[in-house]
């Protein structure tokens, strides 16, 4: 049994703790800075709870002294913190974060690490990237790499068209900060909430819009092999508008406080959800134009007993899936590794990647 630390008690380093310790081979310490965070949590035999200010370098690296693995469901104003303490107490390192900058900081230390240091563990960045490079690797020159992600209530019932399902402060982190983007083979910096487009899959209609850090390190992957390379966030038609509305009109974007505070005060929660994966990429093979597709509805469902949202299960299985890959040799245990270096046959096969199974159908193209 490997020993590793959760940080972060909320819902998805609580779904984490649960996941890991319900496979029998990990025991999960699960550290807050909240003690009453820590006191929702469930007991298990496999889980312990310590309350630390995550903010303290020095307690953090105490802390992992001689652990397999820190996972980081902390924040993204944390994560270089817990990846210097990581580097220091000699242990290895995963993330969840979406911020461009904090994972530049990480790749940054892992440079002559003896543990290994892998960001961007979710859905997006994380999952997303790994069936994009599985794509891109079926054609002999690429044109085009679209990549859509949503995580989108199943019956939305505001104006917003939308219920709060993981990170405020992600929500809006990723709604503001400039966006990656390869465009006519140029690596370039695009606007958030921007290139709005509409799109219908399975009868339903979507849209989508520029946000930040959903293509993790594709864009440096790719530089120079791709014509187009974006990333954008899939929501219901009218999201845009109002939230534009509020970041632009009312100048909350740069009073962000604000906006979380209304944002929680006034969007429910709810674990009646469906994560959207749709990704495109277009090519040649064998000197013809080709497009394949990979397209993916996952839906929230009971885990042992316990209802969780389609976001919770689809972020918490894939930093679970690729820990276990870790811990069973499947990936270099040093340095910095990038999502897109993981194999999708590896991860689908994997206890925890089989969250993420497609639907019938919905089987990916080719």
């Amino acid at each position: 049994m490997k020993d590793v630390i959760v940080i972060g008690a909320g819902k998805i380093g609580s779904t984490i703790a649960r996941l890991l310790a319900g496979s029998g081979d990990y025991h999960v310490i699960l550290a807050d800075r909240q003690q009453d965070q820590l006191d929702r949590i469930e007991p298990h035999k496999a889980i312990s709870t310590v309350a630390i200010d995550i903010a303290d370098k020095g307690a953090l690296e105490a802390l992992m002294q001689g652990k397999f693995a820190v996972l980081s469901a902390a924040p993204y104003h944390l994560t270089t913190t817990i990846a210097e303490a990581a580097a220091a107490a000699g242990t290895h390192y995963l993330d969840l974060t979406e911020d461009v900058e904090s994972t530049r900081r990480v790749k940054e230390i892992a440079t002559g690490a003896k543990t290994v240091f892998i960001p961007q563990c979710g859905l997006a960045p994380g999952f997303i990237s790994i069936v994009a490079k599985d794509l891109v690797d079926r054609f002999d020159t690429l044109d085009t790499v679209r990549m859509r992600v949503g995580a989108l209530p199943q019956y939305p019932s505001n104006a917003l068209n939308y219920n709060l399902t993981w990170s405020t402060d992600g929500v809006i982190n990723e709604y503001i900060e400039p966006c990656e983007a390869i465009v006519e083979g140029r690596l370039t910096k695009v606007p958030a909430m921007e290139e709005l487009e509409e799109f219908a899959l399975d009868g339903v209609t979507y849209e989508a819009f520029n946000t930040s850090g959903g293509l993790g390190t594709l864009c440096e992957t790719l530089d120079g092999k791709v014509r187009t390379l974006n990333y954008r966030t899939i929501r219901y038609p009218g999201h845009a508008t109002i939230m534009k509305a509020l970041l632009n009109d009312l100048d909350l974007r740069h009073r962000r406080d604000v906006l979380k505070d209304i944002l929680e005060k006034a969007l429910p929660s709810t674990n009646q959800d469906v994560v959207v994966i749709f990704v495109t990429v277009t090519g040649h093979k064998d000197g013809r134009l080709v497009q394949e597709t990979y397209a993916n509805k996952v839906y929230s469902e009971v885990i042992s007993g316990r209802l969780y949202s389609a976001i919770q299960i689809t972020t918490a299985a894939s930093i679970c899936a690729v820990l276990d890959m870790l811990a069973d040799g499947k990936l270099r245990d040093r340095g910095f590794v990038r999502q897109e270096e993981i194999s999708l046959d590896s991860f689908l096969a994997n206890r925890f990647g089989r969250y993420y199974a497609v639907q019938p159908r919905l089987k990916a193209a080719g």
